[in-house]
């Protein structure tokens, strides 16, 4: 298995530039991965509010909500 410090000890063998390119591949990468996460927390959150599991609610009532459980 690979581990993290392999990964950063193989970084250290790349040159500036092929370094520089992997921080800009591995930015992509992770925003991507975070847009993916999101569009899929939105369905989830769209398919909730269809079955009924969700219901509307005013910025208040969600902030007074918010209050309560911390």
């Amino acid at each position: 298995m690979v581990t993290f410090a392999d990964i950063v000890d193989a970084a250290d063998q790349l040159s500036l530039d092929e370094q520089e390119n992997l921080i800009e591949l591995l930015r992509h990468r992770v925003a991507a991965r975070a847009r993916a996460r999101l569009l899929a927390d939105i369905h989830e959150a769209d398919a909730d509010f269809e079955s009924g599991a969700a219901t509307e609610v005013t910025v208040d009532e969600l902030m007074g909500e918010i209050s309560r459980d911390s």
